[in-house]
């Protein structure tokens, strides 16, 4: 079998970019729950988990008979999710395992045997993200539930216009290209479903974005200039734009920010699919 190519995650994994995640899953995950439904006793499979935040969140929805196994490669994610599981008195509620989201570390009788298989901003950073959406249908069982939440970077617009800051994500996302990734996945998410062989089943938007009048806004201004200075040297690299006009762009955002009317509409493509029924698939999830 083909091995995938490498991914490649923008962002590092530094202290910061770790406190930038966990603001991020602050304001996200309620809405991203919501649109899940998940059920009292799921059983869920969570690829790319990160600081499993959403993890744990998804596993209270769950309750005590569900299950959460969370698949992370990042040694420096896993230790912070686990941290972050501790201090919150949930060190047991999910299971975090080191692996890749297109081999994850599975029994053979955990193959076809969750209820739902997830993924959020995964994607993104693999270069062949259809092996992980794959991997994510014949993980659950028959009738089981694939969501995939990840973005379409071409879905920001800011008002009023600030240029500056423009150049700036635009070099930002021509960094994807560079290690062969996809800063437009999220507009295919369905397509990658049906061809990984589930029934797409719905497509949603969860909405990331705000006005400077809200009082989350602060910190989604934050949350963008960190995703910026997080990909700095990778959009330096394309050529698009030199370190003196992407400081100036993120003294720009700043200013920009202070605006009374302020405003940056983003929204996350989601996508549902069901993996089919079958006897083969039966057989493998009994």
């Amino acid at each position: 079998m083909k091995r995938p190519r490498s991914s490649h995650y923008v962002h590092g994994t530094a202290p910061s970019e770790q406190r930038r995640l966990s603001r991020m899953n602050d304001l996200l995950n309620e809405a991203s729950l919501r649109e899940l439904s998940v059920r009292p006793g799921d059983r869920i499979l969570d690829l790319g988990s990160g600081l499993g935040q959403f993890s744990r969140a998804m596993a209270r929805a769950a309750g005590p008979e569900g299950r959460v196994v969370g698949v992370e490669r990042s040694p420096g994610q896993r230790a912070q999710a686990r941290a972050l599981a501790r201090a919150a008195g949930e060190g047991a509620l999910v299971e975090f395992r080191a692996g890749n989201a297109e081999d994850p570390p599975l029994a053979p009788e955990e193959w076809g045997s969750f209820d739902l298989a997830h993924a959020r901003f995964l994607l993104e950073h693999l270069p062949e993200p259809l092996a992980a959406v794959r991997v994510m249908v014949r993980s659950v069982r028959p009738g089981g539930r694939v969501v995939l939440t990840d973005d379409d970077h071409d879905l920001l617009r800011f008002h009023p216009a600030c240029p500056p800051l423009e150049r700036v994500w635009t070099a930002y996302v021509a960094s994807y290209a560079r290690h062969g990734n996809d800063a437009f996945v999220g507009r295919r998410l369905v397509g990658l479903l049906r061809e990984a062989g589930a029934r797409p089943h719905r497509a949603r938007w969860i909405f990331f974005g705000g006005c400077a009048s809200e009082p989350h806004f602060s910190a989604l201004v934050a949350n963008l200039e960190g995703v910026l200075r997080s990909g700095r040297e990778d959009a330096l690299a394309t050529g698009a734009i030199d370190r003196a006009a992407f400081d100036r762009g993120l003294a720009e955002l700043r200013r920009w920010s202070r605006a009374p009317d302020a405003t940056f509409w983003y929204g996350l493509p989601w996508a549902e699919g069901v993996a089919p029924f079958s006897p083969r698939r039966a057989r493998r999830s009994t």
